[in-house]
């Protein structure tokens, strides 16, 4: 019979480097050229339509429907010039991917001809069918109406001469049906609450924004052989397979020299990514084979979750010209290092300062600490809700493998911070301090070295580490839209900091000096927040029972995770910022409910489809071979020697027949409690039925399989094995 692993095996050698018609210019010489940017718009635009963009996009303020067709106009000239034929809202469903569909800019008319038109209305709002996204309730199935509303604060773009517009999608009762809405409220509501604390120590400060820069990893297989692999392809990653004699324990794959077909590919992807203003810069080896990470300069937060989700797409339709395919599940591999996507976030102002880099001066120094401090108190009241902003059944197979960040959420900032705030903890009473000179604000309070960026050294066991003059959120999913923990950790920190604004000003009130005021916030924060701090090694065991003593929780899975978003905690926490709706947070539960059951639910099927179809058959050759190999010895053989040569072989022959039994058995025991789950009403029991019931039965089949594989003749297994598979030839 045919083998589809060695037919995609002879296809993989033939492979060639694809050559890359790699652009003579400088990268700065088309960065962003297919980008409606604000240079661009300077060209294209009226002076008048130019300041309304760039009040919107700087002030949030609406864009009048005449300087709307002003923008239309000047768009849709711009991208006919490049080509472009269509224009689409491009939007962030529920599904976690982007949406879009185009309609072309013809128009018929009189005499059987078209013109190309896109007005104001075209560019300002669009109604989709929103009955097939996922609503989690919020609409009926036969409700199809939805609206997909211009974002100014993203540029357009063309991709394959279609014009993109970043857009919102909401349903027409007005309840928001993606990731970009809730981002740019709590955007908002991170605004409003930073500006009036920094105003305690700058006036001038009248803007603060997050920024994001995003690290993503990916694997890479060849197209071939991930087409011989079902699992890899309806599932993204593989359910069975034996380790590799060699993976990554030598440690030679990370920062390697490139492979030059996996170098082609990137250099591919980076003239694409700088034509849309993507600014990637780092490209390099991760730590498993067929491992890669790259990395942009970061950006505004909406900007940069844009500019990721992009490039998922970027690495998908590259890499098919390359012969690849990329891997962007969170563990594609057993037994080796996953997927993440590291998200450094930090917030900036309208003055040019991050917030979050320490100052030159004891009162810039202040005001950093009291943002630090801020977070690190709203990450201790909010860890649950952090956990469950990464949660997935993808990424739960990831975190806490010692190869990625843990559930349990910590904070870590390293030695000198942990000693100053330790130090300030430890204070005695401050009344009566007072500012000495623009050189000292407060005595006694402990000075931080203007060399406190890089003061420390980096802890990658940490889910949240500090890292010089940002947050490094490292628990992120390499699937996921970085929206949706983003905009989790703007709100929380946007509550956090009203709360300590309130405190602050209710002190001077009672005629408490505003630093000395700001210092007694800050001293009770420290003292509140210290048991999300943990410097030590977030991967030890006793780090679970320690953790467990401090109060912090433990989900390891998705389902007793994401609770958190509908806990009355956190949905007024969301109401109040007016971020989400009791009503939309209980709808995204039901939505991550149902995603994971069917994750699981397709993952089981093709688990059962493989070990019947195919494994079982292929052991049952082999098996057959031994056995007539057994026979035809025995005829040949006396029967003292046939004994003796025969052992091993009929132990072989015994052995397989138990991996079989015991992987009827289980794929029998696991398709039983998956249809019990499958009759379930309730998303929250049946995706717990699916994870307790279902889920385990996973790695039971997988050993046998696995054990299989190392027993069978290898010109009969059906499925490319991981030497084959993690090793680019």
């Amino acid at each position: 019979m045919e083998n589809f692993r060695f037919t995609a095996l002879s296809q993989t050698l033939d492979r060639q480097v694809v050559p890359v018609d790699y652009p003579s210019l400088k990268i700065s010489d088309y960065y962003g050229s297919m980008v409606f940017n604000m240079t661009v718009m300077r060209e294209y635009l009226t002076k008048e339509a130019y300041q309304s963009v760039q009040l919107a996009i700087d002030k949030g303020e609406k864009i009048d429907r005449k300087v709307a067709d002003q923008v239309a106009s000047a768009v849709k000239a711009w991208a006919m010039n490049k080509g472009a034929t269509h224009y689409t809202h491009w939007f962030h469903p529920l599904t976690g991917t982007t949406a879009e569909k185009h309609d072309a800019f013809i128009n018929p008319v009189f005499g059987g001809k078209a013109i190309e038109e896109f007005q104001g209305n075209e560019l300002i709002q669009q109604e989709p069918d929103a009955s097939s996204f996922p609503s989690g309730g919020i609409r009926n199935t036969f409700e199809a109406r939805g609206y997909t509303a211009w974002d100014p604060t993203s540029p357009a773009f063309i991709l394959d001469k279609t014009l993109c517009i970043p857009t919102i999608f909401v349903s027409y009762t007005g309840e928001s049906l993606d990731y970009k809405t809730p981002l740019l409220k709590s955007i908002d509501a991170i605004d409003h609450a930073a500006v009036k604390v920094c105003q305690l120590f700058n006036t001038d400060i009248t803007k603060v924004y997050p920024t994001l820069g995003w690290e993503q990893e990916y694997f890479l297989v060849d197209s071939a052989l991930f087409a011989a692999r079902p699992d890899l392809v309806l599932t993204g990653r593989t359910v069975f397979g034996h380790l590799s004699a060699k993976d990554q324990q030598l440690h030679d794959h990370y920062f390697g020299t490139i492979h030059s077909r996996a170098r082609a590919f990137m250099r591919d992807l980076e003239i694409e990514s700088h034509k849309l203003g993507i600014p990637l810069k780092t490209r390099h080896n991760e730590v498993a084979p067929s491992q890669f990470e790259c990395a942009p300069v970061y950006e505004e937060v909406n900007v940069a979750v844009d500019h990721n989700q992009l490039l998922m797409h970027l690495l998908d339709t590259v890499s098919r010209k390359h012969h690849f395919k990329v891997l962007l599940h969170e563990k594609p591999y057993e037994s080796v290092n996953g997927s993440g996507k590291h998200n450094n976030w930090s917030l900036a102002t309208n003055t040019g300062i991050n917030l979050l880099a320490p100052g030159k001066t004891p009162k810039d120094n202040l005001r950093f600490i009291s943002v630090l401090v801020n977070i690190l108190k709203a990450l201790h009241t909010y860890e649950e809700l952090v956990r469950a902003s990464i949660a997935s059944a993808s990424n739960d197979l990831r975190l806490g493998g010692n190869e990625a960040p843990p559930a349990i959420i910590s904070a870590f900032i390293g030695e000198q911070l942990t000693a100053t705030l330790d130090a300030i903890e430890k204070m005695p009473n401050h009344k009566g301090m007072k500012s000495e000179s623009e050189k000292e604000v407060l005595r006694g309070v402990p000075k931080i070295p203007e060399i406190l960026l890089d003061n420390t050294d980096r802890n990658r066991t940490s889910p949240f580490a500090f890292t010089g003059n940002k947050f490094e959120f490292r628990a992120v999913g390499s699937m996921a839209n970085s929206a949706k923990p983003m905009f989790v950790l703007n709100t929380i920190v946007a509550e956090q900091l009203g709360h300590f604004y309130t405190e602050v000003m209710a002190l001077i009130d009672k005629k408490v000096e505003k630093e000395d005021a700001i210092f007694t916030v800050i001293k009770k924060y420290i003292k509140d927040s210290k048991p999300i701090r943990f410097e030590g090694n977030s991967y030890s065991e006793e780090w679970k029972k320690e953790a467990a003593k401090r109060g912090l929780s433990n989900h390891s899975n998705t389902p007793d995770a994401i609770k958190a978003f509908v806990s009355p905690k956190v949905v007024a926490l969301f109401e109040k910022n007016n971020v989400l709706t009791k009503r939309e947070l209980e709808a995204r539960h039901e939505i991550q409910l149902d995603k994971y059951a069917r994750k699981l639910q397709i993952e089981s099927r093709m688990i059962g489809d493989l070990s019947i179809n195919h494994i079982i058959p292929t052991s049952i050759l082999y098996q057959n071979t031994l056995i007539e190999n057994a026979r035809g010895l025995k005829d040949v053989l006396d029967q003292k020697t046939y004994v003796k040569l025969s052992r091993n072989q009929v132990q072989t022959i015994k052995e397989i027949s138990e991996h079989i039994s015991e992987i009827r058995n289980f794929v029998e025991l696991m398709t039983e409690e998956r249809k019990k789950a499958n009759k379930l009403e309730s998303e929250e029991e049946k995706a717990i039925a699916y994870c307790y019931k279902v889920k385990p039965y996973f790695d039971e089949i997988r050993y046998h399989v696995d054990k299989l594989e190392m027993v069978i003749d290898d010109r009969l297994w059906p499925l490319p094995k991981y030497r084959e598979l993690m090793f680019i030839k």
